[in-house]
Parts: structure tokens; C-alpha cells; sequence
């Protein structure tokens, strides 16, 4: 449902696999804090290119189509947001907590920027909170400058515009019927997980009290989403990479085996590099028994095999990918799909394009963007259908179509 949620607050949150038939997911639409990218800040807020907006948006909307059109209900962001800011308290304590996030550290200037906030209405302030608020966006009668606007003038925001948002999956997952919010290792984008925290507490779709919390914003250790990838209803995989940490693996898992019908927990290592930055950049499940990886990398990967200990997960170092794939899914084989058909050169090329963030919609049934011909040609001769969607804008954030979505609900299978 474009915005909202209504059509499905009668369904409960449960994924239980990576491959379900998809029923809901969660996404945000490419905004105006896109266009508050320049290259002087570009690092600072993840980026390593200036996208078109208008053109990353026509995208994103096809992407949200071929979900939409296949019986998936679609949520976004900005529009649970504006939903549960229609309550004064709620909007109230939002406003307060997102300001305080920017760290302005001048009191008199965050009442400021509190009070003019909060003129406005539910659905702009949800959009400041995204888009950001740029010093020049507070009218001049109401500015009162800090020593640090004179001295940093080139610094233009109060409130930090967030252009990765477009990037759900990492600030949340849902596993089984319960929530993980995600620590985010950058603090360009901390403010996202607090969107999630507030949505999670206030948005009927969570039921709240019926949905477990397997792991809080707030926590010490840094995990993002793109490392966690839900196997089975048994077991779930965890990437230790640049963004998570191995203390965040097993804070999660400690509280996934005690608590969750987790069974095992699949701690696997991978090269600390920008190019290899999640789990789901290297590796993702396109069917049963099939996974698409970039090829080469399973010689890079460490798997150790977590189970349920008495204060702490034990856990149990696994001859190598496959074998941890196959004993955990109690599977006869299991067939690891190179990117790029194999080609190293081309792999490199695809892999930068996000050729293995494939994003499994069903069974044997993946999105990914068009661009990376040689891996979705090795998909299909794999036997995986393969929808492709246009992604030359969307590609320059660094992600792919499962990094842009939050599945909730997927059939059991």
C-alpha cells in the first residue's frame, strides 16, 4: 500500500527464510536527501558518487512495482513515520530525540530548532528528519549562531540529511516473529535505527508486546542487516564484517538460541574491505539449496557453527562454506553460483553493481539490477528466475535490491 500499512495490520511479523514467497516489505523512496550530497561531503555520509535523483526514484518505483505486482504489500518509511507522528506525545518525544541526535550541544539553539520542528505538520516533520535541515531552512529571525557556525561555516546542517536510508535492510531484520534494530557501525547513520526503534514501539503492524526485540539500537556492539541472512526457520547466518561486530554475533545469537526456535547460528568471517562491506555483497540465497557468490571469496571465509551454550554460545570452527551450508540445512549438496559466470574480471566488475545482492522474492525467484548481464545469464542457466530492474542511479549508493528492502512477512516454506 503506497505510504501506509493498513492493508496488512491484521498479519503478524514472520520471516523465516531468505527465500519465502515475500508478502511484505518495508521500504524508504529515494528523497531530497539525495540531492543534499556534495562531493566535499560525500565520504562523510558513505557515498562515493552524486546520484540523479530523478532517475534513481523512477527506479526505486519499478523496484517497488515488480513487488507490488506479484502480491506483496509494500510499506515505506515515511509513511509510518508520518502515521504514528499524528500523536502529540509521540511527535513530541521524536522531535527531541532526533535534534538531540545531531549532537548540537547548545541548548538554547536545540529549543530552537525543537519549537520550529514541531510547527510543522506530521508529514514534514517526518520529511526534516530524513531530508535534513539545512541552516539556511531556519527562518533568520529564529537562528542564533555558535561559535562552531563561524568557525566551520562550510558545515550547511543542523539536522544531518540521511541519503542511505534508502538502504532498509540495514538498520533492521525481522527473524522469525521477532525484530532485530540494528546498531549501525557509522554514526552517518545512527539516527536511521532510532526511526525503526519508534516505528517498532508505536505502529500497530509490530504488535509491540507479541513481538520480540532480539536486539536494540542502543546496545554497545555494532551489527548491521546486510549481515544477517535467515536460512531457515532453524537457523540464521551472521557476517563479521567491517560494519558488525564479533560481540555483536554473539550478543544476538546468545538471545536467538535461548529464546527463538534459532537452532545454530553461522558466524561467518569475511574480508574487512569497503568492497566486501556485508555479508549480502558476497553471498545471498536464491533458492533451497542455491546461493550466489563472488567467486574466490569462499577461500576468504572463516565459518564457525554457534550453538546454544549455558552463559554464552559455543562455538565450533566448520571445514568451509559449503559444508556449513549443507550440515546446517541438512542438505545432500548445495550449489554455490558464481557471479559474473565465473570470469574473474567480469565478477569485479558485477560484484562493485551489487551482482550478488540478489533479492528472492520466492523459490528460485531473485531481483537484481539489469547491468550485471554475465551473473543473471548464470543465474538462469542455473535454473533461477530473474527479474531485472533498471539500477544504474540506484547502484551508486553501493547496494543492491536486497539491501533496499525489509522483508516482514514471507510465506513459511
Amino acid at each position: 500500500m503506497e505510504g501506509g500499512s493498513l492493508v496488512i495490520n491484521n498479519k503478524h511479523l514472520n520471516i523465516t527464510s531468505e527465500i519465502g514467497k515475500l508478502k511484505a516489505v518495508l521500504l524508504h523512496r529515494p528523497g531530497r536527501e539525495l540531492e543534499r550530497l556534495t562531493p566535499e561531503f560525500l565520504h562523510d555520509l558513505l557515498f562515493d558518487d552524486i546520484p540523479w535523483l530523478k532517475r534513481m526514484q523512477q527506479e526505486h518505483h519499478q523496484f517497488a512495482i515488480e513487488m507490488s505486482s506479484r502480491g506483496c504489500d509494500v510499506m515505506y518509511y515515511e509513511g509510518l513515520l508520518e502515521e504514528i507522528l499524528q500523536d502529540e506525545v509521540v511527535r513530541r518525544q521524536f522531535v527531541q530525540d532526533v535534534v538531540k541526535n545531531c549532537k548540537i550541544a547548545n541548548l538554547q539553539l536545540e529549543d530552537i530548532i525543537e519549537d520550529y520542528v514541531l510547527s510543522k505538520s506530521p508529514k514534514e516533520i517526518a520529511e526534516i528528519a530524513i531530508v535534513g535541515l539545512h541552516k539556511d531552512d531556519l527562518p533568520v529571525k529564529k537562528r542564533r549562531y555558535q561559535l562552531v557556525d563561524y568557525i566551520k561555516e562550510s558545515y550547511p546542517f543542523y539536522i544531518n540529511p540521511l541519503p542511505n536510508l534508502y538502504f532498509t535492510r540495514d538498520t533492521g531484520v525481522a527473524i522469525g516473529k521477532g525484530l532485530t534494530i540494528c546498531r549501525m557501525k557509522t554514526l552517518a547513520r545512527e539516527r536511521e535505527t532510532m526511526f525503526l526503534e519508534y516505528i517498532y514501539r508505536y505502529h500497530n503492524f509490530f504488535r509491540k508486546g507479541e513481538t520480540p526485540l532480539w536486539y536494540d539500537y542502543k546496545e554497545p556492539y555494532s551489527i548491521e542487516g546486510g549481515d544477517i541472512l535467515v536460512l531457515s526457520k532453524e537457523v540464521v547466518a551472521i557476517g563479521c564484517s567491517e560494519r558488525t561486530s564479533a560481540r555483536g554475533i554473539e550478543v544476538l545469537a546468545n538471545r536467538l538460541l535461548e529464546k527463538g526456535e534459532i537452532k545454530k547460528v553461522l558466524a561467518i568471517e569475511i574480508p574487512f574491505t569497503r568492497a566486501y562491506m556485508h555479508l549480502d555483497t558476497v553471498l545471498t540465497m536464491v533458492d533451497y539449496d542455491k546461493f550466489t557468490v563472488f567467486p574466490g571469496v569462499e577461500g576468504l571465509l572463516r565459518v564457525y557453527e554457534l550453538t546454544k551454550g549455558r552463559l554464552s554460545p559455543k562455538a565450533r570452527p566448520m571445514k568451509n562454506l559449503k559444508e556449513a551450508l549443507m550440515k546446517s540445512l541438512k542438505l545432500q549438496g548445495v550449489d554455490l553460483i558464481q557471479s559474473g559466470g565465473g570470469d574473474a574480471i567480469t565478477a569485479a566488475r558485477e560484484q562493485w553493481n551489487d551482482s550478488t545482492n540478489t533479492l528472492a522474492i520466492g523459490p528460485g525467484e531473485v531481483i537484481t539490477y539489469n547491468r550485471n548481464e554475465a551473473s543473471n545469464e548464470t543465474l538462469r542457466k542455473h535454473g533461477i528466475k530473474v527479474i531485472e530492474i533498471e539500477g544504474s542511479e540506484l547502484v551508486r549508493g553501493r547496494g543492491g535490491p536486497r539491501c533496499m528492502s525489509l522483508p516482514l512477512i514471507r510465506d513459511s516454506i
